[in-house]
């Protein structure tokens, strides 16, 4: 990260926080919900955008801004095409990393482990959820594949739209749908002055975790 030390009319361009392990919370979901809270407090914008990286049968690797649609004790969810760059990548390699940023409170979280496919109910109850618009276009979109031009992606929405006139529901399609990202590793990071920053490590331990500093 940037060392963003130099004042700026006599003050830092970020204040800084201070990290240390009677900090965190013994579970790093919680741990993490604390710091969504915080970053939705502060007004930051999109407190739930994460870098989600994947790779694919060959290790090749991809990474693309997401939005984290669920947090509890299983891990994180989010939702796409199963056409999809990332979709391909997690039904030939089902791991994964992601990292959540907060710029305005020099904080970021990472963690990665084994990725599961939600099932259709689940996929279709938050479908159900989504607006209107939303939901068609994701019937009418196959992210990552060519199009000839902007007004075949609009005919494609048209269509949707009129093959679900008025207010009836949508069905889920079968190309689209949920993952769920179950870490097996995290960190916490705080910046601090001088690149000294803060980071707390959490690995499986026993039926708990074991949290320990890392040098910066």
């Amino acid at each position: 990260m940037t060392d963003r030390t130099a004042p700026i009319g006599g003050r830092s361009v970020y204040s800084r926080g201070e990290l240390n392990e009677r900090d965190l919370h013994p579970d790093p979901v919680t741990q993490l919900q604390n710091w969504v809270d915080a970053a939705i407090e502060a007004n930051l914008p999109e407190p739930l955008a994460a870098a989600l990286a994947t790779a694919d049968a060959s290790g090749t690797p991809s990474v693309r801004m997401i939005l984290i649609r669920g947090i509890d004790a299983d891990g994180l969810r989010f939702y796409t095409n199963h056409e999809s760059r990332k979709g391909r990548d997690l039904a030939a390699n089902p791991v994964a990393a992601l990292t959540l940023w907060w710029p305005g409170l020099e904080r970021q979280v990472r963690c990665s482990g084994p990725v599961r496919q939600l099932d259709a109910q689940e996929s279709a109850a938050y479908f159900g959820s989504r607006p209107r618009d939303s939901q068609l276009g994701a019937r009418a979109s196959r992210p990552g594949q060519p199009t000839p031009s902007r007004d075949a992606l609009e005919a494609a929405l048209a269509a949707e739209a009129a093959e679900h006139p008025g207010d009836a529901p949508i069905p889920l399609p079968d190309f689209w749908g949920g993952y769920l990202l179950a870490p097996d590793r995290w960190e916490f990071w705080q910046g601090r002055p001088n690149r000294l920053h803060d980071r707390f490590e959490y690995l499986p331990h026993a039926s708990s975790w074991e949290i320990r500093r890392l040098q910066p």
